[in-house]
């Protein structure tokens, strides 16, 4: 949903707009099999430093017109420990297309937002974003020690490495991924510029981890509640469910916020800052500024599918909206927000009529099949495969495929053999309903501007103007 448009948005209002890059490969993938509309996906091929590089992905997957209604997107490799060369460029230039197009316009700096659990596309997703300049690289859903290390080396032109987290390998086991830019680059290497890095982290003690243990510089933190949509850290201790079978977050999982400027770095604050009085109160607190999803969500911007975003901001403006944090439903194993939608895979009806089926497989979970071989399981795969690869069975109870959820949310949803098309899920704060804010009686949309603008209303016009980081799991 945070994709080129809304980030450029964002950033020309002088914000700082962050894209999301996860999946994004196939999100380009998809859109040029779309016939690229408006020939924007073009425009950032064509600014691509490689240009050979770039007219094989173009040549590879471009359908002029566009694919036939009801057929199939076209599909890759999933990714790997060692991708093969094709994907790598897939994941450099799709990364860079993103950022490129959402530099455009302004001269402000634009973000990118990746997930420590998905590992695999890591370090050439790194570089590609780089070599758009991007300006910050966001990254939570984990601890991402190794990044600022990556970023380092990356900006230096060397040759980057990173350990794959790979269950049941032995600590002595080399698990390492490697990146070099001088295989890919047809001529000299660019000269790039270091983004800084901000990790999104959930409590006291995992700020104090990161910049005490990092690999590199970390230049600042996103501190977020577990009010925020995507993936939430799990409550500290035993996990306890409420009556409607969501986690229970206690005293342990607050934030002080007085040790956090003790650190002496910015922090931003998100998970339920998307209204003028929460911004205040984050900048009067010492924060830097906030970082806020659900509100742009559901602006003219956002990628959200029009349907969706129309009918939850109904609920929204009804005061109906539900969003339930699924214990369940993510394979990574960390809660995850659901808005509660007809029609969607929070529908349990959906849920258990859709095959299980895993072939993007972002969330796969490398495994050792032995002292040499990895292999690769997702808990929201078909329960045989999952249980042959040495999964437990427990583990497939309520899991859902996100990765093609995510996809059907922003209009890109595969059509399967029998015709059918994959589900929507939709991620979102548990703040849904104040997104009604900014509706008005003769308006049943809103703009990014529009956001900007009020969550920056009740700031002194001397106070220091925050960034507002749009990121969305």
């Amino acid at each position: 949903m945070s994709n080129w448009r809304l980030a450029q948005a964002v950033s020309k209002l002088g914000q700082l707009g962050v894209v999301s890059g996860t999946a994004i490969d196939q999100v380009l993938v998809r859109r040029l099999a779309d016939g690229d509309k408006g020939g924007y996906m073009r425009r950032g091929l064509d600014a691509f430093p490689f240009p050979d590089m770039a007219k094989r992905i173009w040549s590879e997957y471009f359908i002029p017109g566009g694919k036939p209604s009801g057929t199939p997107y076209p599909t890759t490799q999933m990714h790997q420990r060692r991708d093969s060369r094709s994907l790598i460029e897939l994941l450099m230039v799709s990364n860079f297309v993103e950022v490129f197009l959402a530099r455009q316009g302004h001269l402000n700096k634009v973000g990118v937002n990746f997930l420590e659990k998905v590992q695999l596309p890591h370090l050439a997703s790194l570089y590609g974003a780089m070599l758009a300049g991007v300006g910050y690289v966001l990254m939570g859903a984990g601890i991402p020690l190794h990044i600022p290390g990556v970023i380092d080396n990356l900006a230096a032109g060397k040759p980057a490495e990173y350990r794959l987290a790979v269950a049941g390998a032995a600590p002595s086991r080399d698990t390492m991924m490697l990146f070099d830019p001088a295989e890919y680059a047809e001529g000299p290497l660019p000269v790039l510029e270091r983004p800084q890095f901000l990790a999104i982290v959930s409590s006291n003690t995992l700020a104090t981890t990161m910049l005490r243990r990092a690999t590199g510089r970390v230049d600042g933190l996103v501190i977020e509640s577990p009010t925020a949509g995507g993936h939430n850290a799990p409550p500290r201790g035993k996990l306890q469910l409420n009556e409607a079978g969501e986690p229970i977050y206690g005293e342990r999982d607050k934030v002080n916020i007085a040790e956090l400027r003790e650190l002496g770095v910015p922090f931003w604050l998100a998970g339920g800052y998307g209204n003028a009085d929460k911004v205040k109160e984050a900048v009067d607190s010492g924060a830097a500024g906030v970082q806020v999803g659900t509100a742009f969500a559901f602006s003219e911007e956002s990628g959200m599918r029009t349907d969706l975003k129309r009918t939850l901001l109904a609920q929204a403006t009804a005061g109906t909206g539900k969003v339930f944090t699924d214990p369940l439903a993510s394979p990574t194993g960390f809660p995850f927000k659901v808005a509660q939608l007809a029609g969607s895979y929070s529908d349990e009806g959906v849920a258990n009529a859709r095959t299980r089926v895993c072939d993007l497989g972002y969330l796969r979970e490398p495994y050792a099949i032995d002292e040499e071989k990895i292999g690769y399981r997702c808990s929201a795969e078909p329960v045989a495969n999952y249980v042959a690869k040495g999964g437990k069975i427990e583990d497939t109870v309520g899991r859902k495929c996100l990765c093609n959820a995510l996809m059907a949310n922003i209009g890109h949803a595969q059509t399967r053999k029998d015709g059918s098309a994959e589900p929507p899920l939709v991620t979102i704060g548990d703040d849904l309903n104040t997104a009604a804010q900014f509706l008005t009686v003769e308006r049943e949309s809103y703009s990014a501007a529009d956001v900007v603008k009020e969550l920056l209303s009740k700031l002194l016009e001397t106070a220091p103007q925050p960034e507002l980081a749009v990121a969305t799991a």
